[in-house]
């Protein structure tokens, strides 16, 4: 019955994640027919410097055959930041004049398992030897396998001057005392202070008017922050390949049919002959194998592990005997009891103590005998007071995924747990409590509960929309297509009574749209050149139907348009507008004046840091901070415009640091910080340079 598990998972389909590589190409075969139609000659260009496009479609080729199961635009975009990168650091090592000697590319080689343990390129004390990989190249007749070490060397190359750039790069990086001081001092400089603050939400923001113009102005002062690539807007309906109520129907008989013996005429022996069904065949296996989706599985399962709805009447069914026609997911299964074992499933609970050395990490360093020693301690523990069994899990068991859940582990079969464990749970009855070792560690084990199981042998069948119901279905796509090209969409979905998938903005690059998941053909569609706002087209989408889009609109490249921006932007002019009405009506003598006038309070701030500028519960507000360590005490400062409100303080002590001569916990931080300084290299080089990018105009 874990055939029922396979059935469920057929329904989900995991999208593989990409991860970005920075030097290493896999170099094979030369792809037979890419994704590519049109012939360019670049795809793009780097601060001047031209990347080909037959050589990066070699590369994006390569690189899909070695991704297990990547897309084509997966691996565009993964040479794509490949060429970006390589190509600006292989610059930026020029204009350094930064050099290697062959004793760097010999150990780059060597750290390499595909060289430096090749035996080809081993002398007789098996070491790398650089004379004998080139004998070995040039001794080559295989061109590709010369162009593979060609390239593989010149990576080498880049890598090793990588590692001096990274070098010289964090070499550049220091910290000073005079810099731990200073950090010293944020952390440890204190300030109160008295304050009012008057919140932006205090203004309605029907009162606060804030216009395109005024918008537009805001992001071509930030036009960095608020550019946007070109994207196109596509709407669609989807006319759904599924199957009909009569399809079901079809399936479902079909699988009844299943159920007994029938007669068929045998031509060769010109008789009829009885062939035994499902509830008398002699070979359950072999009857399930010939007639279901998936083969015969012989695993015993528990009630839990059956669905839900069925439960009761499989679990119980009497050996030889059948539970169905059901439905259970897209499928009409039967199911044929082949008979129930005692303690099939057990539940267990244990403490794990490892030690040093031990596949599971111990919490502190111990050598096995004193693991053996604790765990020991622990069982007397239990065997004294059985009901401490679960706090002791909690806070001894260094399995923390179970001591989570006070040691317990669920159900479990036969052989997946370590065979020592697994026998002492099925060999002992419920209750027993014991010490067993595997190669995690010292086990305190025990048994809380068994379930029978049962086998079964399971006969499941797709329903899936027959010939008829496809061909009305393509009818309808084909009938909807025409009305809204010669009418309009808009009409065409009125008169089909169908539901339009709200726009999905798309970039030239992307592959997913919307909900519908990777519908690569229809992006590059709407990317076309031939493609104008308002064109229709259908596609069809496997195990769904037929998609029928909509170009809706196309935003060009520049400044966000101006209803995403109003978003983003309006949010901030709005605030800017409220405050500077709050601050208009910020006056007073004192701050028990302005917080009458404001109906708000007299709030106070205690010891607060500049490494932690939070005032009181309202937030994180640094400037407002700011102020409170520059205005004189007993003095009210002017209106600070906040995050969310506006401020006046009124500072009543600032406590200066301890006076000390240790600022090695600071250094230490700022050297940890400034070490990863280098990790923002490609992006301050990629900000500078001048990049082209063309592969929207390749279809693919």
């Amino acid at each position: 019955m874990a055939i029922l598990g396979k059935i469920r998972q057929r329904s989900f389909i995991l999208i593989v994640i990409i991860a970005l590589a920075l030097f290493s190409f896999v170099l094979a075969d030369v792809i037979q027919s890419g994704g590519f139609a049109q012939t360019s000659t670049n795809v793009g260009s780097i601060n001047g410097k031209d990347i080909a496009f037959e050589e990066f479609r070699l590369k994006v080729g390569n690189t899909e055959k070695g991704g297990q199961g990547m897309s084509t635009i997966q691996a565009v975009n993964r040479v794509w930041d490949q060429e970006v990168n390589v190509a600006l650091l292989t610059e930026e090592l020029e204009k350094l004049g930064i050099r290697i000697s062959e004793k760097h590319l010999i150990e780059t080689l060597k750290s390499d398992p595909n060289f430096g343990q090749n035996p080809s390129f081993q002398n007789e004390l098996k070491q790398f030897d650089i004379n004998k990989y080139r004998e070995y190249i040039k001794a080559s007749s295989n061109p590709q396998e010369v162009e593979y070490f060609e390239s593989t060397e010149k990576n080498a190359n880049i890598n090793s001057k990588y590692q001096i750039y990274s070098s010289l790069v964090k070499g550049g990086f220091f910290t000073t005392q005079n810099d731990a001081k200073f950090k010293y001092n944020l952390q440890n400089n204190k300030v109160t202070f008295d304050f009012v603050a008057v919140p932006f939400s205090s203004i309605k923001d029907s009162d606060v008017k804030v216009t395109d113009e005024e918008i537009i102005e805001y992001m071509k002062k930030n036009e960095k922050k608020y550019k946007a690539e070109e994207t196109r807007e596509i709407e669609y309906v989807v006319i759904e390949d599924k199957p009909s109520d009569a399809d079901k129907t079809e399936i479902k008989n079909k699988v009844a049919s299943l159920l007994n013996s029938k007669v068929v005429y045998n031509n060769e022996t010109s008789t009829n002959d009885t062939i035994a069904g499902f509830s008398n065949t002699k070979n359950v296996i072999e009857f399930v194998n010939a007639n279901s989706d998936f083969p015969y599985d012989s695993t015993y399962v528990g009630k839990s592990d059956l669905p839900a709805e069925h439960a009761e009447q499989i679990f119980n069914l009497p050996e030889g005997q059948i539970y169905g026609p059901y439905i259970y997911g897209e499928y009409y299964a039967l199911s044929r009891s082949m008979g129930r074992k005692a303690g099939a499933k057990a539940r267990a609970s244990h403490i794990l103590i490892s030690f040093t050395g031990s596949k599971a990490q111990p919490k502190e360093d111990r050598t096995k005998e004193q693991a053996k020693v604790k765990a020991e301690e622990l069982l007397g523990q239990i065997n004294a007071n059985p009901d401490s069994f679960t706090m002791l899990a909690f806070t001894a068991s260094e399995d923390q995924g179970s001591a989570q859940k006070g040691g317990d582990l669920d159900f479990f079969g036969p052989g997946q747990m370590v065979p020592a464990f697994n026998d002492f749970v099925f060999n002992n009855p419920i209750g027993k409590v014991g010490l067993v070792e595997t190669e995690f560690g010292y086990h305190i084990i025990k048994v809380t509960d068994k379930q029978d199981a049962i086998r079964l042998a399971t006969i499941a069948q797709k329903i899936e929309a027959s010939e008829k119901t496809a061909e009305v279905a393509y009818t309808n796509a084909v009938k909807f297509e025409l009305a809204a090209t010669e009418k309009s969409f808009e009409a065409a979905v009125k008169e089909a009574k169908l539901t339009v998938v709200p726009p999905v903005r798309v970039k030239a690059l992307d592959e997913t749209l919307g909900q519908m998941g990777a519908q690569r053909q229809v992006i590059r569609w709407a990317f076309e050149s031939d493609t104008e706002v308002n064109d229709v087209k259908r596609f069809e989408i496997a195990k769904v139907g037929h998609l029928i889009a909509k170009l809706k609109k196309v935003n060009e490249e520049g400044l966000l348009n101006i209803e995403d921006a109003r978003l983003q932007v309006e949010p901030i002019l709005k605030n800017k507008k409220k405050a500077e009405k709050i601050m208009a009506k910020m006056k007073g003598a004192t701050l028990e004046a302005m917080a009458t006038a404001n109906a708000v309070q007299v709030q106070n701030a205690a010891d607060v840091t500049l490494e932690n500028p939070v005032v009181a519960t309202l937030g994180y507000e640094p400037k407002v901070v700011g102020f409170a360590f520059s205005t004189p005490a007993n003095k009210i400062s002017a209106p600070i415009e906040g995050n969310a409100s506006v401020f006046v303080v009124k500072t009543t002590k600032v406590t200066k640091a301890l006076p000390t001569q240790d600022y090695s916990a600071q250094l230490n931080a700022l050297k940890s910080q400034n070490a990863s300084g280098v990790n923002r290299v490609f992006s301050a080089l990629k900000d500078k340079a001048e990049i082209k990018d063309n592969r929207f105009q390749f279809n693919y």
